[in-house]
């Protein structure tokens, strides 16, 4: 299931959510012009790599750009490929904003990176000898899924499902698409998923998410979809904020 938009109105605009969209690209773009050689050490310089934090390895000193703490923030803002970037940019962007608006802006900065501090910390203990780099927002995003599953399980989302050449939308609740999202996670570890995804990580964000909304959403917002967003006014707020399909 691809998700495309949802329905649940927010009460400002989402300045951290397509900040850290306009960062990602940004750094995918710089990525995308450097020749060969120097991509590779860009990913192993910034990436996150478990051997380095959990088993006493070190980089050359040629690919230490920033210390070795700092990668755990650096990873999350660069990407493997362009469907890495667009998959993780198109959920951030249908979920972040009702987070970021339940939170507050500097509030979603800080849940944000805790989040992908987290996920990465759970790759990392999942394989701390492994050198290969981690690199995406998927982690941090994932806190984002967790906690909007507890404040809008509810909420309607439009998705996209592909059957072969045939492509299928409907609208199913948020806790069915999350969920089963999640589900996916666990499946995959079970059965020893590879393909160079970070299993690992999206679980330990998405388990931070869902530990951290209680503590970061405002004094008034209240979770499982019990009272809708109201404007200052106390009007309910109509207008929806879709994805990028309207």
């Amino acid at each position: 299931m691809i998700p495309l938009h949802d329905d649940t109105p927010t009460r400002r605009f989402p300045f951290v959510t397509v900040a850290i969209i306009a960062a990602c690209v940004l750094v995918y773009l710089w990525q995308f012009v450097l020749p060969a050689p120097a991509d590779a050490r860009f990913v192993y310089a910034l990436g996150f790599i478990p051997a380095v934090w959990f088993d006493g390895r070190t980089l050359p000193a040629e690919l230490a750009m920033v210390p070795t703490v700092a990668t755990a923030l650096t990873s999350m803002f660069l990407h493997g490929g362009f469907m890495h970037l667009a998959g993780n940019m198109l959920y951030l962007w249908i979920f972040g904003n009702n987070v970021e608006d339940a939170m507050g802006h500097a509030r979603f900065v800080a849940f944000y990176v805790i989040s992908g501090i987290v996920a990465v910390a759970a790759h990392g203990l999942s394989d701390p000898a492994s050198t290969t780099p981690l690199v995406g927002a998927s982690g941090a995003i994932a806190g984002v899924l967790g906690a909007y599953l507890l404040l809008h399980p509810k909420a309607r989302v439009l998705v996209l499902i592909p059957l072969g050449i045939i492509f299928w939308t409907m609208r199913l609740p948020a806790v069915v698409v999350l969920v089963g999202w999640f589900g996916l996670q666990f499946l995959q570890v079970a059965i020893g998923g590879g393909g160079n995804v970070a299993w690992w990580a999206h679980i330990g964000g998405f388990v931070a998410g869902i530990a951290m909304i209680p503590i970061f959403k405002e004094r008034g917002v209240l979770l499982f979809d019990r009272a809708r967003p109201r404007g200052r006014s106390g009007v309910p707020l109509v207008s929806r904020r879709r994805g990028p399909w309207g």
